[in-house]
């Protein structure tokens, strides 16, 4: 019961935000991955966040009177007894009413009957317009049904607003339950990583590590990986969205893994950056020392009342004088930072929103001005270097690329490293390997 009041709560919060008119949610469709088989189905994230239903063809109404009376309506799949003897079980309207807490509940089937009747007398339909052709076209014929009732007094909401500009706000402060389930989620990437270092050894190869990662996503509750896994060794690194993950790992090459599981449809997200052979080279220790650096300035930048870009502005710094000081830039730390002459071996930025997606809700600006963090927000501090050939560059530098990784959730009094267990400074590292 405690949880379906997290979602109810959701629910009367975004109708107290719309004031009056009409929220339609739909969740993500089911994708064909060849002929007749389907892709593993994952939901929408606003339409789990409200309702904490998984299953597909399910979509959630929200009427706002302005009297402050709320209806929470869900539609979804019938009950079907054949169909869940090949697919399993269906709640069904009945069920998921009374288990997910709505005040009225109908099969799927009934949606292009009950919505224009709901619309009709209101001023405003909030839509996710451009997100679905299809859903785009339904929401339009049920506003143009009513419409065509003008005559007999009805009359058809003239406004059409996006529901996701007041959830992303509502998305960006976890609550305890959220934090509750991301916790835990990071800790299933920690082992995951661990066990990944543990199991790298030259001559293996990429997928062969990935799938001691996906081993232990799995055999610790996750649903799946966050996102497809950056398994990357050698001058693989340097390439930003490495997801091949075919190539023969070499002595004397760094890996690069960037994964993580996804729990109750929430993310983990978790950099590491290790030596195939146990043992950092002099260079690899200078580049990777340095981005720990840039990494560890970052994590200070995190906590309430600083900015959104204070911690990639402190990674940039660090990054620039370690450029300047090992001869990849030239010139002052001021003048790389002016020209950008950092890109060519930083070319992204230190951090993103973290939640029901790995890249989550929230804008980073306010006003044109970059937004100030608050207890509650997660993000990702995830600075990098990927150096590669190059005549300018010195050759004992050559293809060597590395991202250190962590999940971070502002707290009161500054922040929490939520994937803090996961082994980073280069003695934990060649520790763990031997």
């Amino acid at each position: 019961m405690e949880k379906i009041e997290h979602y109810m709560k959701r629910r009367k919060q975004l109708a107290s935000m719309m004031k009056s008119g009409v929220a339609v949610i739909p969740t993500a469709p089911e994708r064909l991955r060849n002929r007749d088989a389907h892709y593993p189905y994952r939901f929408d994230s606003y339409f789990y966040y409200l309702t904490g239903f998984k299953e597909p063809e399910g979509v959630l109404v929200i009427v706002a009177e302005q009297a402050e009376s709320v209806k929470q309506i869900l539609f979804c799949r019938a009950k079907d007894p054949e169909r869940e003897i090949w697919d399993g079980f269906r709640f069904g309207p009945e069920r998921a009413k009374d288990a997910f807490g709505f005040d009225e509940a109908y099969a799927i089937s009934e949606i292009d009957k009950i919505l224009p009747e709901l619309l009709g007398n209101q001023t405003t339909v909030f839509a996710a317009l451009g997100n679905d052709a299809a859903w785009d076209q339904r929401i339009t014929g049920w506003v143009n049904q009513v419409r065509a009732q003008s005559r007999n007094g009805v009359t058809a909401p003239g406004e059409i607003h996006d529901y996701r500009t007041l959830l992303d706000e509502m998305r960006l402060i976890k609550d305890d339950n959220e934090l509750q389930i991301m916790r835990h989620a990071a800790e299933i990437s920690v082992q995951a990583h661990r066990r990944a270092m543990q199991a790298t050894r030259p001559d293996r190869y990429e997928y062969e590590v990935e799938a001691e990662l996906l081993y232990t996503f799995y055999r610790h509750g996750a649903q799946s990986p966050a996102y497809t896994s950056i398994v990357a060794g050698g001058a693989n690194a340097c390439i930003l969205h490495y997801i091949d993950n075919n190539a023969q790992l070499k002595q004397g090459d760094l890996l690069l893994i960037d994964a993580g599981c996804e729990l109750e449809g929430y993310a983990s997200d978790i950099t590491r950056t290790f030596p195939v052979s146990g043992r950092f080279s002099s260079a690899q220790k200078d580049i990777y020392q340095l981005v720990l650096a840039a990494q560890m300035a970052a994590i200070e930048q995190v906590r309430p009342g600083n900015t959104w870009n204070d911690p990639h502005q402190a990674a940039l710094r660090v990054l620039a004088q370690g450029f300047v000081d090992f001869g990849l830039c030239q010139g002052s730390v001021d003048s790389v930072l002016e020209s950008e002459d950092y890109k060519r071996f930083y070319m992204h930025r230190t951090g993103h929103w973290l939640g029901l997606d790995v890249h989550d809700v929230g804008e980073y600006k306010q006003q044109g001005e970059w937004r100030t963090l608050c207890p509650g927000m997660t993000l990702t501090v995830e600075p990098g270097s990927y150096i590669r050939a190059a005549e300018n560059v010195p050759q004992h530098f050559w293809d060597i690329g590395v991202r250190i990784e962590d999940d971070v959730l502002v707290t009161a009094s500054g922040n929490e490293l939520l994937t803090a267990a996961a082994p980073k400074t280069v003695t934990e590292i060649e520790e763990l390997m031997q």
